[in-house]
């Protein structure tokens, strides 16, 4: 428990029990009762009007509580159906916070209130679609948060991807763990790569181990941030046939940045680091989409083409 958590439940202790002594209050959070003196001198810093007596311990003043906590039926079906994302999405242990949330803000609803969000939660349902091969990787999620709040390195065994062999590459990477983001079907990393010397994304089904490192670092006012610090984009714009624009819009890919209805089809403009990181995206449209530039992604294209041809001609 961190100490905002044990601030907050020692109010709600002193509030159902009355008068507490430092030694009993330290034997309930498990921790010394020096921690519990430093505990109350920053309630009462924060205006939480604490009493002490000798031999009773520490009180509450008389007439002082934390007002109940409320929910509309709107509000509480949001925080509902948002436990119930989150405990498809994330690792056990935030399955079971997610679990235990629903629980407490179902227990605080009247009983009309809870009749209501029930019938509101049959009729909506959020799905978090995840690979099968998600599932031996969730033990990095812990991993990866605790690195990230300890603000310490982490050590990837990374496989990679886009490289001059098409079964990729496996390397050493240190990082320093900036966020997570879950983002389609996958988990990503983003953090500071010391062999790039810039910031770099990582997909976690792509790490086959994972170690924590001792060294810390700073982290940065923006951790969220999905690009490199440094490197320009390489633009691409492709043109999409009006049989196909609404299922490419709908099915949109990540680096999209724009789009522009024209009367030859929809055009659209991408952001890459590089051509690879859209290639099998824009083959998936088959003859239904042309690259208008850049010319080197018109060539790879016109080549994964012939490669398709020559599959079937030597069948």
């Amino acid at each position: 428990m961190n100490r905002t958590d044990r601030l907050l439940a020692i109010v709600l202790e002193l509030q159902a029990k009355g008068w507490q002594r430092a030694e009993d209050l330290a034997a309930t959070f498990e921790i010394s009762k020096r921690t519990i003196y430093r505990d109350m001198l920053a309630l009462m810093e924060s205006g939480v009007p604490v009493m002490s007596s000798p031999g009773q311990g520490y009180g509450l003043m008389e007439g002082y509580f934390l007002p109940p906590v409320s929910f509309s039926a709107e509000e509480a079906i949001i925080l509902l159906l948002g436990a119930d994302y989150m405990a498809q999405t994330f690792d056990v242990s935030y399955q079971r916070a997610a679990r235990s949330a629903t629980s407490k803000i179902e227990a605080i609803l009247s009983t009309r209130s809870r009749a209501e969000v029930e019938t509101l939660r049959r009729g909506m349902q959020f799905i978090a679609l995840r690979p099968d091969s998600d599932e031996p990787r969730s033990p990095l999620l812990p991993a990866l948060r605790s690195a990230i709040v300890q603000r310490k390195q982490v050590q990837l065994t990374y496989h990679t991807r886009h490289t001059d062999d098409p079964a990729g590459e496996t390397n050493i990477r240190r990082v320093d763990p900036y966020a997570l983001v879950h983002h389609g079907q996958a988990w990503y990393l983003t953090g500071y790569d010391h062999l790039r010397g810039e910031r770099r994304i990582f997909r976690l089904d792509r790490i086959d181990a994972l170690q924590v490192l001792e060294q810390f670092f700073t982290p940065p006012d923006h951790p969220l941030t999905m690009e490199r610090d440094d490197a320009p984009h390489l633009v691409i714009r492709a043109l999409f046939t009006p049989m196909v624009a609404r299922w490419v819009l709908e099915d949109r890919s990540f680096f999209a940045v724009g789009h522009e209805e024209t009367p030859d089809g929809l055009l659209m403009t991408f952001h890459v680091r590089r051509e690879e990181d859209l290639l099998a995206w824009l083959l998936g449209w088959g003859g239904q989409v042309k690259v208008l530039e850049p010319p080197s992604l018109q060539h790879r294209m016109i080549e994964a083409a012939r490669a398709i041809i020559c599959q079937y001609d030597s069948a």
